[in-house]
């Protein structure tokens, strides 16, 4: 009797788990189970790579992954626990709290002490969790109670205590590459236990190119995207058979399912853009953008403004960027671009989206273009390091204000006033110590700043 009542609990569990993987999504069927499965990151896990080395020498310690959605993060976290023969816990930053956490932390404790088991702990989301819950991992994490997996799609160096930082290795995970979606891609389309292998599948090869092109290297677009194409294409062609069935149980026979560019494209409709404009998505953009304007590339500029735009960017944030650049690394060698950029500025408030996408493309190319010097920026940093650590310069009696009564009395006489002199130059002392803030450069319209301050200089010889 007891052994039908097990067989029976066990047939439960089974058509349970069945019908679990009936509505998962294609790309969680198809996660890697093991290392040796694992597509990507091989800076830190190929042969010989830190973390493999820390899997071999049973040493893994807490970490913290941080990268883009859709390059594995989850699914390493999972092979890390099986790896590390830990028990698995996970935790969302975004829907649990401090009262879950301590729970899993007690529970890791207890099973620690008791049957000498690891608990990995995968908390998704970790930047989500704010300083107190953070702490709350500091004495668990510091004394090995728990192995820490944290995932975060943010800069941890912005968003993570530098207490716990200190305590877990960082692993960046970068997009995938064309390759290696095009490898899960293949997987999924013909794995027959977990994929859609049991349908006859024909994958075209520019389908495949296009997946890999317009999935920003998240690896469950691209497998959503195939998901979605070949069940519509299998549900089309049984209503129009007449058969009406779905069932995952059936096989599609002969019938080929040609999965083609076109194909491809509906599946997935738009180009869904990795940009957050909160996040370093963001910040790197706009440093990419100054940094090609500096380095004089109108190309790469124009490339990373429209990234800016198609992810919904400020465009007042951008127009104050460019202005702040005009100054600080074109100067006065062409005057010209603070006044196109800030006419750029007035424009986006006058014209708004889309049209003044034509004034910041103009200004962010005439930047580029334009010669570059950074002596004005320069210049007023040496000063204002002066004035901030140095003793204050005090201003000489003849450049005091004297348009009051008194102030002859005072002793703040003895200004020359330029304009009445030859050439407006006057050979007088303006700072009181030999100072030079102002090195112009050999670029653009420094060129005669230079000729003239030199000409000044002979003109005050002469006096």
């Amino acid at each position: 009797m007891l052994t039908e009542v097990l067989q029976l609990g066990s047939l439960f569990e089974q058509e349970e788990l069945a019908n679990r993987r009936s509505v998962e999504p294609l790309a969680v069927r198809m996660r890697p189970q093991s290392l040796d499965e694992f597509v990507g990151q091989e800076h830190f896990l190929g042969e010989g790579k830190l973390l493999r080395r820390l899997l071999l020498a049973d040493r893994l310690g807490s970490v913290i992954f941080h990268g883009p959605p859709g390059t594995g993060k989850t699914t390493l976290a999972y092979i890390l626990a099986r790896s590390n023969r830990s028990i698995f816990r996970q935790i969302s930053a975004v829907s649990d709290g401090v009262k879950q956490l301590r729970e899993i932390l007690s529970e890791a404790a207890e099973r620690l002490s008791i049957d000498k088991q690891k608990t990995l702990l995968f908390v998704d989301e970790i930047h989500r969790f704010n300083k107190v819950q953070q702490d709350v991992l500091l004495p668990e994490v510091e004394n090995g109670i728990v192995v820490l997996v944290g995932a975060t799609t943010e800069n941890p160096y912005f968003t993570i205590n530098n207490a716990l930082l200190s305590r877990s290795r960082l692993f960046q995970f970068e997009t995938l590459t064309h390759e290696n979606i095009k490898e899960l891609v293949r997987r999924a389309a013909f794995d027959r236990e977990r994929g859609l292998g049991k349908y006859n599948i024909n994958l075209h090869d520019d389908a495949l190119e296009f997946l890999a092109e317009i999935s920003e290297g998240d690896a469950r677009r691209a497998i959503g995207a195939l998901e979605v194409g070949i069940l519509s294409s299998v549900f089309n062609s049984d209503i129009d058979s007449g058969s009406g069935s779905t069932d995952s149980g059936s096989t599609s026979g002969s019938r080929i399912i040609e999965f083609t560019r076109e194909l491809a494209c509906e599946s997935v409709q738009k180009k869904v853009m990795l940009y957050d404009r909160d996040g370093d998505s963001h910040y790197d953009t706009i440093s990419a953008l100054i940094k090609s304007i500096r380095g004089s590339d109108p190309d790469a500029a124009i490339y990373w403004l429209a990234k800016m735009l198609v992810g919904g960017d400020d465009i007042r944030f951008l127009a104050r960027r460019l202005v702040i650049l005009a100054s600080e690394d074109i100067g006065n060698a062409d005057p010209t671009a603070l006044t196109l950029a800030v006419a750029a500025a007035q424009a986006c408030e006058i014209a708004g989206l889309p049209e003044c996408q034509l004034n910041l493309a103009q200004v962010v190319i005439y930047l580029a273009c334009a010669p570059k010097s950074n002596s004005a920026a320069n210049a007023i940093y040496e000063a204002k390091n002066d004035v901030e650590t140095n003793r204050v310069i005090p201003i000489p009696r003849h450049l005091r204000d004297a348009h009051y009564k008194g102030a002859e009395a005072m002793g703040n006489v003895g200004y020359v006033y330029t304009h009445e002199l030859k050439n407006a130059i006057g050979n007088q002392e303006y700072l009181g110590v030999e100072k030079s803030y102002f090195r112009p450069t050999d670029r653009g319209f420094e060129i005669e700043l230079s000729q003239r301050l030199e000409w000044i200089k002979q003109q005050l010889k002469t006096k």
